[in-house]
């Protein structure tokens, strides 16, 4: 079963931190691009941060320099390792995975709420 599992949403103070997980199974992960997206209330969902294959990353200007994606092939799972967070980015976090040929997999998705 192909299946992309989020992990690691949760409550965080402005200014703090948080690391989310998504873990990947039922497909050859070292094959796939990967990526964080997220929807605010009332917004189109926006890509946060991709990595490809090799390794090289992206990332949405409002997260450069706090935001940082890095995957564990022998884990099967892609990271959004996030500092310096505030409360505009307060929304559910989604995971992706891409492969040419192949349809896109998505995660359920895990909320982040950074509030005092």
């Amino acid at each position: 079963q192909v299946q992309l599992v989020e992990s690691g949403g949760g409550l965080v103070q402005p200014g703090g931190s948080l690391t989310l997980s998504c873990a990947a199974s039922g497909i050859i992960f070292n094959m796939y691009g990967m990526g964080w997206y997220r929807r605010a209330p009332g917004k189109q969902r926006e890509l946060v941060a991709q990595i490809t294959r090799g390794g090289s990353t992206n990332y949405a200007d409002s997260v450069k320099g706090r935001f940082t994606i890095s995957r564990d092939n022998a884990k099967n799972t892609v990271y959004l390792q996030m500092s310096s967070l505030t409360p505009e980015d307060t929304t559910i976090y989604y995971c992706k995975g891409s492969r040419f040929g192949f349809s896109d997999v998505w995660g359920q998705g895990t909320q982040v709420t950074v509030s005092s």
